[in-house]
């Protein structure tokens, strides 16, 4: 495999700018080096970066006479599909703990957990000619070659397993009006210590329709065959992707944060990052729990019903006891909470704000805090 970073390809003209815009975008370099095809391998680790270049090629370039192969890994990261729970599909609350990043892709699909054990492929075609079962088939030959001993299919629902019962990949796609793209995973040498956690929710209140993941049995190919390693695939599934359609076996580096060749790519990657589009694209979903708060010898029970739209609390209600807790004070937090981010941190901040501006005596406050505390759980 022969490696070329992206930017020698380009004319040198950086220098010489003043004003006038050089055809060296990535969609150029495209045009006169791959005329039928090429496999790119992205020089990051960012999921944002990498998802956000995904979205520029299928943007920028003209795939009705070409195609392409993408092929990247990132740091942990969980992703989940377009139209996914992430309080349903993920534990949030452990991913802020060890700092593991969500993002939300374009694409359908269900959740995955991602790192640098884990290679990404995105398969890059026009709407006629894309086939996935095609683009599989790149993949389990180029696993079967390296190691012939190696049992791996693909099934009928796009994913490939190892011995015929572990999932080592699976599938996502987004089909554009003349364009589409498929995506898939495949684990190598992730770490499963972390993935299964990370992909279990705490959240069992929550009632929606969104997209809900298949949970499989997975397993890592180097625990098959230890002598693997996320190089050496990836260099046999680009020679295979060539082999396959005739391409000259090159593989183009390209850095997914340069702005000269990506023009707007700072931007789609700043998208993908915001509250907005991680958290808000969630489809609409109900909260219905109970749960119990102490206080001293007093332990009472709490009912809470909230709906959520784009990840704005629509309705809040939150009821226990009066002798617990006044009922004026627990419909001033219902009120607060209409409108606020489905977010623990966005509570903490409304029950500061609840305690600056009510003057309560040290029991009251205690039992605000610990109620409020029960409610961010929930998120």
């Amino acid at each position: 495999m022969i490696l070329r970073p992206c930017a020698r390809v380009y004319a040198n003209t950086r220098d010489c700018l003043r004003g006038i815009r050089p055809l060296n975008t990535l969609s150029a370099v495209i045009e006169q080096n791959g005329k039928t095809g090429l496999v790119l391998q992205s020089m990051s680790t960012d999921i944002f970066e990498n998802l956000a270049f995904e979205d520029w090629v299928h943007q920028h370039v003209d795939l009705q006479d070409r195609r392409i192969l993408f092929l990247w890994r990132n740091a942990a990261a969980v992703v989940i599909g377009r139209h996914q729970n992430p309080w349903q599909e993920c534990n949030l609350q452990l991913m802020r703990e060890r700092g593991v990043p969500l993002a939300r892709r374009r694409s359908g699909g269900g959740t995955v957990y991602q790192d640098l054990g884990n290679i990404n492929m995105t398969f890059f075609t026009s709407k006629r000619k894309y086939d996935r079962h095609k683009n599989l088939n790149v993949v389990t030959s180029a696993l079967k070659k390296l190691r012939p001993a190696l049992d791996v299919h693909a099934t009928d629902r796009f994913d490939i397993l190892l011995n015929r019962d572990f999932k080592i990949s699976g599938t996502a796609a987004k089909l554009g009006r003349a364009d589409a793209y498929h995506h898939c995973t495949l684990l190598c040498a992730a770490d499963l210590a972390l993935l299964s956690p990370v992909l279990k929710s705490t959240c069992r209140s929550i009632r929606s329709n969104a997209t809900p993941s298949v949970p499989s049995p997975v397993r890592n190919l180097v625990d098959e065959d230890p002598t693997l390693d996320c190089d050496t695939i990836m260099e046999a599934i680009a020679s295979q992707y060539s082999a396959e359609f005739g391409l000259n076996g090159a593989v183009m580096l390209v850095d997914p944060t340069d702005e000269l060749c990506l023009p707007g790519i700072h931007k789609m990657a700043s998208e993908l990052q915001t509250w907005e589009w991680v958290f808000g694209r969630t489809p609409k979903f109900s909260v219905s729990t109970c749960f119990e708060v102490s206080y001293e010898a007093s332990t009472t029970k709490v009912t809470l019903n909230m709906d959520v739209k784009n990840g704005i609390i629509e309705t809040c209600s939150i009821e226990l006891p009066q002798d617990w807790l006044p009922t004026a004070l627990c419909r001033e937090l219902n009120a607060l909470l209409v409108g606020c981010k489905f977010c623990p941190s966005e509570v903490a901040v409304l029950t500061s704000a609840v305690l600056r501006t009510t003057p309560l005596n040290s029991e009251l406050e205690t039992k605000m805090n610990i109620l409020c505390q029960h409610v961010a759980a929930a998120m």
